[in-house]
């Protein structure tokens, strides 16, 4: 039957207790083969089950990780956009230090030209000051020292008197004498005037206007008697009458010299000159 050829084997001899332990065993058998057949199909539902829900975790991560991807492709864009922005950001601060440095170097230029500026300023206020105080000196009374007497006198004063010196000491005789002349007669009460009388008188005396001489001498005497020129002054009386041949009167004056001026040098002088005046 259905192909299958049946032999016809010799029937074994089987004892009562093997008969009965193979009936078991068939009963045994009729009985596991349905229970064999339901695990196989169970454990086919539970596989497909398992792949199932394998195949829903791998999606599940597939789409995680998709999702995390493109989270991090919008991170990564977004920090790109960032950086982006941080270097333009970075650019314009670092134009605009640029620029105020050169602000501030064109601020501290203009500062130092105004430094100088102002420097040349008060230069020229302290020259215009000083200017001024020149002029204004040229003006203002001040003090000298003259053959050791100390006074007040304009400018003026001081610029005609040395101006009539240097004349003389240039052996400018007659024009010393005519600019000392003309001191004493627009500066009458100067402190010069002794000084004056004394250089007018030995001008007079080098272009042998004795009698003159004489005159200017005995005014500077006269006004004063401590001048230090006055000694001087003295001895230049006698020599003056010595060359007016007024021998008796030049030895008067060197006497007189010599009682009121012992100490001075014109008084040594003096004796010396009267030995020798016959």
């Amino acid at each position: 039957m259905n192909g299958l050829t049946l032999v016809t084997l010799k029937r074994p001899v089987f004892s009562r207790a093997a008969a009965r332990m193979a009936a078991v065993t068939l009963a045994g058998l009729c009985l596991y083969a349905p229970l064999a057949a339901n695990a196989a199909l169970f454990d086919d539902d539970e596989a497909r089950r398992a792949i199932l829900e394998l195949r829903q975790k791998v999606e599940a991560n597939r789409l995680v990780g998709e999702g995390a991807d493109r989270r991090l492709v919008d991170e990564l864009q977004r920090a790109n956009e960032e950086h982006v922005q941080t270097r333009r950001s970075l650019l314009e601060l670092q134009n605009q230090i640029e620029v105020l440095r050169a602000e501030i170097a064109r601020m501290r230029g203009a500062n130092e030209q105004l430094a100088r500026e102002v420097a040349e300023m008060q230069r020229r206020q302290k020259d215009m000051a000083q200017g001024v105080d020149d002029r204004l000196k040229q003006f203002e009374p001040g003090k000298v020292s003259v053959d050791g007497r100390e006074f007040n006198a304009q400018p003026s004063e001081k610029r005609d008197y040395e101006a009539a010196l240097a004349m003389f000491r240039k052996g400018e005789f007659p024009a010393a004498q005519v600019a000392f002349v003309d001191f004493i007669k627009r500066n009458p009460a100067s402190g010069y005037n002794p000084s004056a009388l004394f250089w007018l008188g030995n001008a007079q005396y080098a272009t042998r206007d004795y009698k003159e001489a004489v005159i200017n001498f005995k005014s500077l005497i006269s006004q004063a008697p401590d001048h230090m020129r006055s000694p001087e002054a003295a001895l230049s009386i006698a020599n003056c009458q010595v060359e007016l041949k007024d021998t008796r009167a030049a030895r008067k004056t060197l006497e007189d010299l010599v009682k009121a001026y012992p100490q001075s040098e014109a008084a040594v002088a003096a004796k010396d000159r009267l030995t020798k005046l016959k």
